[in-house]
């Protein structure tokens, strides 16, 4: 059994495309760090963790070598974002020798979303995305940026691109195998809160 999906690409070509989205309450305590000492562990936690109820499974088979291998390539840059100490989300960019830069995944671990920090967090990783070169020595100076994203993405994806400025460059459509989302692991959901005694 297969599903037509449509997949959409959006760019940006200057710096001024960027539109800036507000940040979450401070109260909330949301900051966003890159994860400089490239683990294998820890990045396919943030992939299965955000991408396991919109399913990404492209990366599920990957071995910890080839984690390894990608992570240290010289324009791969992973920036997560956390409320309280605890990893929200993620951001993961390449940047090509071209001066192109994809912003291969993006997205939030379903419990933080719906919490102001995906546009936040969409802005400040686009802003990296243009200023790479400015850390990576030898990196070619960003003239593009940008991404992909499809009908299996979460219903709100396109419009938070288009919000922080991309605009659409192409279109395709395309059978795929009809595959349930794999979940963070089986039998993972998201947290209710505990019943009151007595109740």
């Amino acid at each position: 059994m297969s599903i037509s999906v449509t997949t959409w690409y959006l760019e940006q070509t200057s710096r001024a495309d960027l539109s800036a989205a507000q940040e979450p309450p401070a109260e909330q305590g949301v900051r966003i760090v890159r994860a400089e000492v490239p683990s294998p562990e820890f990045s396919r936690f943030l992939y299965t963790a955000v991408g396991g109820d919109v399913t990404w499974t492209d990366r599920l088979t990957w071995s910890y070598a080839q984690w390894a291998e990608h992570l240290g390539q010289p324009g791969v840059e992973t920036w997560v974002a956390y409320e309280r100490g605890t990893p929200a989300g993620f951001i993961e960019l390449d940047a090509a020798p071209d001066g192109s830069v994809e912003i291969v995944y993006f997205g939030l671990i379903p419990g933080f979303r719906g919490r102001r920090i995906g546009g936040h967090l969409l802005a400040y990783g686009i802003e990296r995305a243009w200023d790479l070169a400015e850390r990576r020595p030898g990196q070619t100076q960003t003239k593009r940026v940008w991404l992909h994203t499809c009908t299996k993405d979460g219903p709100h994806a396109m419009a938070n691109y288009q919000r922080r400025g991309f605009r659409l460059y192409d279109t395709t459509v395309t059978e795929e195998p009809d595959v349930p989302a794999p979940g963070p692991w089986p039998g993972a959901g998201p947290l209710t809160p505990p019943t009151p005694a007595g109740k």
